[in-house]
């Protein structure tokens, strides 16, 4: 028996694949998980697939990866909106987290997977870093599998304030047999949606000797190994040196945030090839400091985005997408004037950052971020079916003189009508679908998450609002 074939024509098509461009009415050839051709009036008979449609209005973009975000906290949706991070450190670190159970992980991590699909999001890096035994380990991921998102589960740690007689988190190494005991499921094998990575603490959050292990254990167990960067003094203001001089810098480690990062440490870790993953809406709202992203940009490098904080904002890569472009924009331009002469003051002739390189950041960047390039991050002949339909004939939109531009610059989650994972629709027509494209009702998520975050908000003194609608 061979695999469904689908057949979808007549969409504008933004590929991200720099020799198939942009196409004004594309075809797409769809066999089993992967793409199989790409063009413009493909020779293929309509008796020769199982599906086809007539996507004519739509843009059809890669799915678009969310590099960095704690799902567990999707039951605290608007608690930290109005926190710094000292305050988020304090009252979701110290108290919030402490009171989760694994029913409170797999239901938070499940809604917020929903969540990324229904607003064009096909794969999420999964910053777990609050899981104190494997079982909350177990739940999120089940959370991740279960919702039939891609996923790339970060494996972290708790950080509550340390009890009388206890080693705070930032002297204790992370668990390898915790990591060799997740890497020896089968859901983490080779082609699956569910890959692994390390969420370590690095040498801001902890110790030289627990970065020294962590680092080690990375580059043993061939893993991603990301870590915050940023965020008040560091535990170890000399430990990046010295993890230098033992080679354990390279392209495996994955900076997140970065904003107090200096010059010439900026140049050392470009060098090595490291990654950067970028947050700018909560980093702007809490206060780290600028994004780095004109920064990077200076060096040749490009970041990938991240939502990071449900708690506290939206969950949709194309707001944090926009959000990046035009704050660096803002940024150069602001830079520009700077120059000028006093009494001049001038416009600048043209942007510095063109849309669709803003587009890259949360499709090609993320895909080489997690080590999947050759998979997703673009619609290509050989890659996953990992695909985004933005219906483009509601008001919004039209009229569309420009598909990256409208993409970016106009869509909005009334626009996502239709998500594909893997060969597999989890978004149809505007609503949620499982594996057979029944419509899935969110009361059968929803009702939990609330009774979650109801209890959760309570046992620290916060109130609920509407939790029984």
């Amino acid at each position: 028996m061979r695999d469904k074939r689908t057949l979808i024509t007549g969409a504008g098509l933004i590929s991200m694949d720099d020799k198939i461009g942009v196409l004004n009415r594309a075809s797409i050839l769809i066999e089993g998980t992967k793409i199989r051709d790409v063009g413009v009036d493909l020779p293929i008979s309509a008796d020769d697939v199982d599906e086809s449609i007539d996507a004519t209005g739509s843009i059809i973009v890669p799915g678009f990866i969310n590099a960095h975000m704690h799902t567990w906290q999707t039951a605290l949706r608007g608690v930290a909106s109005n926190w710094t991070l000292a305050e988020y450190f304090r009252w979701v670190h110290a108290g919030l987290a402490t009171r989760f159970t694994p029913a409170d992980l797999e239901i938070g991590t499940y809604a917020g997977a929903m969540n990324q699909l229904n607003v064009g999001t096909t794969t999420l890096v999964d910053w777990c870093h609050n899981n104190p035994t494997p079982a909350h380990t177990d739940a999120a991921i089940d959370g991740l599998e279960r919702s039939g998102i891609r996923a790339a589960f970060f494996h972290g740690s708790p950080k509550p304030d340390p009890k009388p007689g206890e080693r705070p988190f930032w002297e204790v190494a992370h668990p390898r047999q915790e990591v060799e005991r997740l890497l020896s499921q089968a859901r983490f094998g080779p082609g699956s949606l569910l890959s692994l990575g390390m969420a370590i603490l690095g040498p801001h959050y902890s110790t030289l000797e627990v970065s020294l292990a962590d680092f080690a254990l990375a580059r043993e167990l061939n893993l991603t190994a990301s870590m915050h960067q940023g965020g008040g003094a560091p535990r170890e203001p000399g430990g990046w040196d010295k993890l230098e001089k033992q080679g354990l810098l390279g392209p495996h480690i994955n900076i997140v945030h970065g904003n107090d990062l200096g010059d010439d440490r900026l140049d050392r870790f470009v060098d090595h090839g490291m990654s950067f993953s970028v947050t700018p809406e909560n980093e702007m709202t809490q206060g780290h400091g600028h994004p780095i992203i004109g920064r990077l940009r200076d060096r040749g490098v490009a970041p990938s985005i991240g939502v990071d904080l449900e708690s506290g904002l939206s969950g949709e890569m194309f707001t944090a997408a926009r959000t990046a472009l035009v704050h660096q924009r803002s940024l150069d331009n602001a830079a520009f004037r700077s120059a000028a002469a006093v009494d001049q003051a001038p416009i600048p002739s043209t942007s510095t950052i063109a849309t669709a390189e803003a587009l890259r950041w949360v499709t090609i960047e993320g895909a080489r971020m997690i080590g999947q390039l050759d998979r997703i991050g673009s619609v290509t002949p050989g890659k996953d079916a990992d695909i985004v339909l933005i219906d483009a004939r509601l008001p919004n939109m039209q009229p569309v003189h420009d598909l990256i531009n409208s993409a970016l610059m106009q869509t909005s989650l009334a626009n996502i009508a239709s998500v594909m994972v893997a060969g597999i629709w989890r978004k149809r027509r505007g609503a949620l679908v499982d594996e057979m494209g029944r419509a899935l009702d969110p009361a059968a998520w929803l009702d939990p998450l609330r009774a979650s975050g109801a209890r959760l908000a309570a046992d620290v003194g916060l109130r609920s609002l509407l939790g029984d609608s």
